[in-house]
């Protein structure tokens, strides 16, 4: 069995439509609010939380049952209503350059979901490969317990000195050095991440 690949997508602007308007359909709309993409709900009923997304202005919905033209235009697609053949009939209907998600058949999809979470700028995916989704959002879990609020500061102040760092600093082994120092442990626990790191640059260069 091939392997997949792990990719990060931005999605702002592009089309992408979910076909099915009950809880499945939810889900996946609620993972991609934050996207900036254009979301179309191809439905004749929807969730009452897509229902308020809709008359909130946040989604599309086209309250009727799907037709091929749906898909014009669409970058992705989430096939998610609850007939297994109508789903597979979507899939069968898109265009090669389309990516297809058929809710009830990963190996009819061509990409699959992981379980996510996100702490500021720091985001973790965690995929099972289709097997177990359900140990999927056990690890993710556990990770959420290690990657604690901590890490949405830290992440902004890494961030920063990033862009400063290699901005300001010419000499090549010194911007390793102070790139691999803010992203130690000390930094992380740091109650002055920004006193530390003053002293630590005047360390390194005087």
């Amino acid at each position: 069995m091939s392997s997949n690949y792990p990719i990060m997508l931005r999605l702002e602007g592009k089309r992408v439509v979910v076909v099915g308007g009950g809880k499945v359909a939810d889900r996946k709309i609620s993972g991609l609010l934050g996207t900036g993409a254009r979301l179309v709900v191809i439905s004749p009923e929807a969730t009452e939380e897509l229902r308020g997304l809709f008359h909130a202005g946040k989604i599309e919905w086209v309250q009727r049952q799907f037709s091929n033209r749906d898909l014009q235009g669409a970058f992705m697609v989430f096939a998610a209503t609850n007939d297994k053949v109508l789903n597979l009939s979507i899939k069968d209907s898109a265009e090669p350059h389309q990516l297809v998600m058929v809710v009830d058949d990963p190996e009819e999809s061509d990409f699959h979901l992981p379980s996510v979470f996100h702490r500021g700028r720091l985001s973790i995916a965690v995929s099972t490969g289709g097997a177990s989704p359900t140990l999927a959002k056990k690890i993710r879990g556990q990770l959420v317990r290690q990657f604690d609020v901590t890490y949405e500061d830290y992440l902004d102040f890494l961030f920063e000195k990033r862009k400063w760092i290699i901005k300001e600093v010419a000499d090549t082994a010194l911007k390793s050095r102070l790139l691999t120092a803010i992203a130690s442990d000390e930094f992380l626990n740091s109650n002055d991440r920004e006193g530390d790191f003053r002293r630590l640059y005047q360390e390194l260069t005087f």
